[in-house]
């Protein structure tokens, strides 16, 4: 969707996920960047931490900078995502 540099230097970059409903998750893994994830459509189930909390349409998912992570579809229907990466390993 987007790929750039913040006026503070750090890379910045979108994309959108679809997870269809059954779908087998990623495995737990841990991310060298920060992520907003912005849940478009579906339920998500975000795990994180030994936490796991749940998110629809609307919600917004900090998840800071090394955070062992995975994102699952909990719905009926296909769970929609924008994800935005700032910092770390993104690439410009």
């Amino acid at each position: 969707m987007l790929r750039g540099t913040l006026a503070t230097g750090e890379s910045v970059a979108a994309h959108e996920s679809t997870q269809p409903v059954g779908a087998t998750p990623v495995a737990l893994h841990p991310i060298h960047h920060s992520e907003l994830l912005i849940v478009r459509e579906g339920e998500v189930m975000f795990d994180h931490d030994g936490t796991s909390e749940k998110a629809g349409p609307g919600d917004i998912i900090y998840v800071p900078l090394g955070t062992v992570h995975r994102v699952r579809n909990v719905g009926t229907v296909p769970a929609k995502y924008v994800v935005v990466a700032i910092g770390g390993d993104v690439k410009k």
